[in-house]
């Protein structure tokens, strides 16, 4: 299954790569996709490269909606 998620870059490193906060967990991604980026912005991760930008707001309710799932996929105890 793939599976592409939002992610916010909190630093542009060299090389065309980036720091990016996956709610909560950093990751070091590839950015070679997408001209202009800045810090703050969103993008669509998929396998460790950032394939294009998109709305803040959408990612964050995408972000919730991924808690929320992974939040009826616990087992019951």
């Amino acid at each position: 299954m793939c599976l592409a998620i939002p992610a916010e870059v909190t630093e542009l490193l060299p090389d065309e790569m980036a720091r990016v906060n996956i709610d909560g967990v950093g990751k070091i991604i590839s950015v070679a996709l997408i001209e202009n980026l800045k810090v703050g912005d969103y993008v669509i991760l998929h396998v460790g490269y950032a394939l294009t930008r998109i709305d803040p707001e959408e990612a964050r309710h995408t972000l919730a909606l991924l808690a929320e799932l992974g939040g009826v996929a616990e087992p019951a105890s």
